[in-house]
């Protein structure tokens, strides 16, 4: 039986490329993350500098990555300048790592924030309506919005990449019109006078604030070395919020001028949403008081730290504009979380299709239909994504990978020291900006980060580095059933 044939095909323009970069980093994260960060560092200054950090980062990865990006545009992107750097282990490690938790973690978590606000304007959708119920199982009419929504977004990927790219254009450039409305309509019309006096007249004092079941258990003045590890666990949230900016090196194969293209849509993605983001937290801490209360009666009294349900972006529209406002903040997210989970679907296949390519994968996965997709791999990507969906552990996941996204990071921006002198003389039709200091300093600050984490969030950590090292018996299983079925 013949197998089923196919090639990429070039579909995606910079302009696409930009859109897949933008509107795969922004999710749900930019509406509800802030909280978490003001309750950690306790003022405005360094709410903002968490932000600022982050952006930084997230900018000099991107121009870092470029150098790789021009040197291998090829599907797999993360993966594939691991593998070459170092060898298929630490590739493979990584591939292992993204199926299992990183991508299919995020596509699900964002698929159950798209279903929750959705419950918003229809009430059906609520995690206290229980559709089936087994024992401890729980089958809700979330769940059954989050995985359908995976199906058809899957589904309409397997059809080809011209598919994925239409819904990513239409709802990356809606969200981010959107936000830059709300933004707008935040500084027209949100400045409170007492709540700026309030944030910006001490804004450098810093106070972390402890909340257990509800409730304030302390609140301990920073300083020195723990204001910075405060800095570091408060990143955890942004840096996830402005994750996924690679995502569109995982496609090197079906991008126009690939060389120049990821590379531009990665510094162009990064620098809008780090701009977006600044301004966004901004109209936040203008129209609402960064400290509050968890016992606040409205949204003033209860402030960025303790906005229902962390949805500090509903707190402000409800500010601004009332219980109608809320709806459209509703709108605005379910826009968001369905164009971030599409970037996810489309992007992640293609590292799965590069593991199979290289035999240490399922060998179906390493197929292109005749669409020119990596349909086998969109399926199974899109069912572990469902059954974590099921399992309500993916949030979990989430908080256990943060430490192994950055370690991969590092590894990979090392990588360009690496292949400097291991390839001094390969083509580089692009060299990262400000070689060798900016890539260290990305080095410093991510090792930093991983090093607090290590510290004070061992909860954090340890998992994560559990659930890599679980790829490495996989990696020698898969080598080993390669080579003995080709004996």
């Amino acid at each position: 039986m013949a197998e089923e044939q196919g090639h990429f095909k070039r579909e995606l323009k910079l302009f696409d490329a930009v859109m897949m970069v933008a509107g795969t980093m922004i999710g749900s994260g930019i509406f509800i993350v802030s909280t978490d960060i003001a309750r950690n560092v306790g003022s405005s200054g360094y709410l903002l500098l968490v932000w600022v950090l982050t952006g930084f980062m997230t900018i000099v990865g991107a121009l870092a990555y470029g150098e790789l990006a021009g040197m291998m545009p090829k599907a797999g992107g993360q993966y594939v300048y691991l593998r070459e750097a170092y060898n298929h282990l630490v590739s493979f490690l990584y591939g292992w790592t993204l199926f299992l938790v990183i991508q299919t973690g995020t596509i699900a978590a964002v698929g159950v924030a798209f279903a929750r606000f959705t419950g918003v304007l229809i009430p059906w959708f609520s995690e206290t309506n229980v559709l089936l119920e087994i024992g401890n199982f729980k089958f809700t009419s979330v769940q059954l919005l989050a995985i359908s929504c995976i199906a058809f977004l899957t589904f309409l990927n397997s059809r080809g990449v011209k598919n994925g790219k239409m819904i990513q254009n239409i709802f990356g450039s809606t969200k981010i019109l959107a936000l830059f409305g709300l933004i707008a309509i935040g500084l027209l019309f949100g400045i409170n006078e007492e709540v700026v006096q309030q944030n910006f007249s001490n804004m450098w004092n810093a106070k972390a604030t402890v909340v257990d079941n509800g409730v304030v258990t302390s609140i301990s003045s920073l300083a020195g070395w723990g204001l910075i590890a405060a800095i570091g666990m408060a990143m955890v949230g942004s840096l996830f919020s402005s994750d996924a900016w690679n995502n569109i090196s995982f496609s090197g194969d079906e991008v126009v001028n690939p060389e120049k293209n990821i590379t531009r849509s990665m510094v162009i993605g990064t620098m809008l949403v780090t701009g977006i983001y600044l301004l966004v937290n901004l109209v936040y801490l203008l129209v609402l008081p960064l400290k509050g209360s968890p016992e606040g009666t409205d949204v003033l009294s209860k402030g960025i730290q303790f906005a229902n349900n962390d949805r500090v972006a509903t707190a402000v529209a409800y500010a601004v504009g009332g219980g109608k406002a809320t709806i459209v903040i509703a709108l605005l997210i379910m826009v968001s979380t369905f164009g971030c989970i599409n970037g996810c679907i489309l992007s992640g296949a293609r590292v799965y299709y590069a593991i199979a390519k290289d035999g240490l994968f399922f060998r179906p996965m390493a197929k292109l239909n005749p669409k020119g997709v990596p349909a086998n791999a969109l399926w199974l990507q899109g069912l572990w994504a469902a059954l974590l969906c099921l399992s309500g552990t993916y949030g979990n996941l989430l908080d256990y990978v943060i430490f192994a996204v950055l370690l991969f990071y590092i590894l990979t921006i090392a990588g360009v020291y690496i292949l400097r002198k291991k390839r001094p003389d390969a083509p580089r039709p692009y060299k990262a900006v400000g070689y060798p200091v900016l890539p260290a300093m990305y080095i410093f600050l991510a090792g930093s980060i991983c090093l607090i984490l290590l510290i004070y969030k061992p909860n954090y950590s340890w998992p994560g580095l559990i659930i890599v090292a679980l790829g490495i018996p996989v990696y020698y299983l898969f080598r080993n059933t390669i080579r003995g079925s080709k004996v």
